[in-house]
Protein backbone atom coordinates (compact mmCIF):
# COMPACT_ATOMS: atom_id res chain seq x y z
CA UNK A 1 0.00 0.00 0.00
CA UNK A 2 1.29 3.46 -0.87
CA UNK A 3 1.85 5.76 1.94
CA UNK A 4 1.83 9.37 2.40
CA UNK A 5 6.04 9.34 2.04
CA UNK A 6 5.43 7.25 -1.61
CA UNK A 7 2.95 10.12 -2.71
CA UNK A 8 5.09 12.83 -1.45
CA UNK A 9 7.96 11.22 -3.61
CA UNK A 10 6.02 10.33 -6.81
CA UNK A 11 6.66 6.43 -5.98
CA UNK A 12 3.54 3.74 -7.32
CA UNK A 13 3.57 0.28 -6.25
CA UNK A 14 5.67 -0.78 -9.20
CA UNK A 15 8.98 1.43 -8.59
CA UNK A 16 11.88 -0.41 -7.55
CA UNK A 17 12.27 2.43 -4.64
CA UNK A 18 8.91 1.56 -3.65
CA UNK A 19 10.14 -2.08 -2.82
CA UNK A 20 13.11 -1.30 -1.36
CA UNK A 21 11.50 0.95 1.09
CA UNK A 22 9.43 -1.89 2.09
CA UNK A 23 12.85 -4.26 3.02
CA UNK A 24 12.81 -2.02 6.35
CA UNK A 25 8.94 -1.89 6.96
CA UNK A 26 9.31 -0.32 10.54
CA UNK A 27 10.88 2.69 8.98
CA UNK A 28 7.43 2.97 6.52
CA UNK A 29 5.07 2.45 9.48
CA UNK A 30 6.77 4.69 11.33
CA UNK A 31 6.82 7.57 9.46
CA UNK A 32 3.27 7.43 8.95
CA UNK A 33 2.32 6.48 12.44
CA UNK A 34 4.34 9.59 12.98
CA UNK A 35 2.86 11.54 10.39
CA UNK A 36 -1.08 10.81 11.58
CA UNK A 37 0.22 11.33 15.14
CA UNK A 38 1.19 15.23 14.49
CA UNK A 39 -1.49 15.73 11.93
CA UNK A 40 -4.22 14.28 13.71
CA UNK A 41 -3.58 13.30 17.01
CA UNK A 42 -6.17 11.75 19.37
CA UNK A 43 -5.76 14.77 21.80
CA UNK A 44 -5.05 17.72 19.86
CA UNK A 45 -4.06 19.65 22.70
CA UNK A 46 -5.46 22.80 21.22
CA UNK A 47 -3.95 22.73 18.26
CA UNK A 48 -6.64 22.54 16.28
CA UNK A 49 -6.09 20.32 12.39
CA UNK A 50 -6.52 23.11 10.67
CA UNK A 51 -3.73 24.61 12.33
CA UNK A 52 -1.32 22.19 12.16
CA UNK A 53 -2.18 21.50 7.96
CA UNK A 54 -1.69 25.09 7.48
CA UNK A 55 1.94 24.64 9.47
CA UNK A 56 2.74 21.94 7.54
CA UNK A 57 1.83 23.53 4.70
CA UNK A 58 3.87 26.63 5.17
CA UNK A 59 6.78 24.58 6.16
CA UNK A 60 6.47 22.02 2.74
CA UNK A 61 6.87 25.65 0.80
CA UNK A 62 9.30 27.09 3.22
CA UNK A 63 11.46 23.62 1.80
CA UNK A 64 10.16 24.30 -2.13
CA UNK A 65 8.18 21.11 -1.62
CA UNK A 66 5.57 21.20 -4.32
CA UNK A 67 4.04 18.07 -4.36
CA UNK A 68 3.72 18.15 -0.09
CA UNK A 69 2.41 21.73 -0.90
CA UNK A 70 -0.08 20.41 -3.33
CA UNK A 71 -0.95 17.98 -1.05
CA UNK A 72 -1.46 20.03 2.00
CA UNK A 73 -3.50 22.33 0.31
CA UNK A 74 -6.08 19.90 -0.53
CA UNK A 75 -6.52 18.65 3.15
CA UNK A 76 -6.67 22.01 4.28
CA UNK A 77 -9.28 23.11 2.12
CA UNK A 78 -11.06 20.18 2.80
CA UNK A 79 -11.62 22.14 6.36
CA UNK A 80 -12.50 25.68 5.58
CA UNK A 81 -9.83 27.18 7.33
CA UNK A 82 -10.54 30.73 8.80
CA UNK A 83 -8.88 33.35 6.92
CA UNK A 84 -6.09 33.51 9.01
CA UNK A 85 -5.13 30.32 9.33
CA UNK A 86 -5.57 30.65 5.22
CA UNK A 87 -3.11 33.34 5.71
CA UNK A 88 -0.78 31.07 7.60
CA UNK A 89 -0.70 28.47 5.15
CA UNK A 90 0.70 30.45 2.54
CA UNK A 91 3.39 32.34 4.44
CA UNK A 92 1.71 35.96 5.29
CA UNK A 93 2.91 36.86 8.33
CA UNK A 94 0.90 40.09 9.16
CA UNK A 95 -1.13 37.50 11.63
CA UNK A 96 -3.13 37.57 14.83
CA UNK A 97 -1.23 36.44 18.14
CA UNK A 98 -0.78 33.63 18.72
CA UNK A 99 -0.77 32.35 15.13
CA UNK A 100 2.48 35.54 14.42
CA UNK A 101 4.34 33.78 17.13
CA UNK A 102 3.75 30.28 15.92
CA UNK A 103 4.51 31.41 12.52
CA UNK A 104 7.68 32.84 12.93
CA UNK A 105 8.62 30.00 15.35
CA UNK A 106 8.03 27.37 12.76
CA UNK A 107 9.97 29.60 9.98
CA UNK A 108 13.04 30.09 12.25
CA UNK A 109 13.63 26.19 12.95
CA UNK A 110 12.43 25.47 8.98
CA UNK A 111 15.00 27.51 7.56
CA UNK A 112 17.80 28.63 10.28
CA UNK A 113 17.59 25.73 13.31
CA UNK A 114 21.08 26.83 14.28
CA UNK A 115 19.42 30.28 15.39
CA UNK A 116 16.47 28.62 17.26
CA UNK A 117 17.45 28.94 20.98
CA UNK A 118 15.69 29.17 24.42
CA UNK A 119 14.13 32.49 23.89
CA UNK A 120 12.01 31.56 21.47
CA UNK A 121 10.31 29.06 23.24
CA UNK A 122 9.53 31.24 25.97
CA UNK A 123 7.98 33.67 23.09
CA UNK A 124 5.60 30.66 22.54
CA UNK A 125 5.00 30.38 26.40
CA UNK A 126 4.53 34.31 26.35
CA UNK A 127 1.22 34.27 23.59
CA UNK A 128 -0.33 31.33 26.10
CA UNK A 129 0.81 27.88 24.38
CA UNK A 130 0.92 25.41 27.15
CA UNK A 131 3.95 23.20 27.75
CA UNK A 132 2.18 20.51 25.75
CA UNK A 133 0.85 22.24 23.14
CA UNK A 134 4.84 23.69 22.50
CA UNK A 135 5.39 19.61 21.98
CA UNK A 136 3.05 19.33 19.94
CA UNK A 137 4.35 21.68 17.95
CA UNK A 138 7.91 21.11 17.88
CA UNK A 139 6.85 17.80 17.23
CA UNK A 140 4.89 18.78 14.18
CA UNK A 141 7.75 21.15 13.03
CA UNK A 142 10.19 18.02 13.33
CA UNK A 143 7.96 16.20 11.27
CA UNK A 144 7.33 18.06 8.48
CA UNK A 145 10.87 19.28 7.87
CA UNK A 146 12.04 15.42 8.00
CA UNK A 147 9.20 14.58 5.56
CA UNK A 148 10.48 17.02 3.26
CA UNK A 149 13.94 15.81 3.27
CA UNK A 150 12.94 12.40 3.13
CA UNK A 151 11.09 12.99 0.17
CA UNK A 152 13.74 15.31 -1.52
CA UNK A 153 16.11 12.39 -1.15
CA UNK A 154 13.23 9.82 -2.45
CA UNK A 155 12.67 11.52 -5.70
CA UNK A 156 16.53 12.03 -6.15
CA UNK A 157 16.68 8.11 -5.91
CA UNK A 158 14.52 7.82 -8.35
CA UNK A 159 15.50 10.66 -10.58
CA UNK A 160 19.25 8.66 -11.03
CA UNK A 161 17.35 4.87 -11.50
Amino acid sequence: MIDAMDKAAGLSEDDALFMARRFRPEFVQGAEACRLSVLQPANDQGLARDLRLALARRMAALNADAALVEEYDGQLAALGPSGQIQAMAVGETDLDEPLATIARHADLVTLTPSRAEARNIALLAEVGLSNPQIIALSELIAFVNFQTRVAAGLRLLRSAS
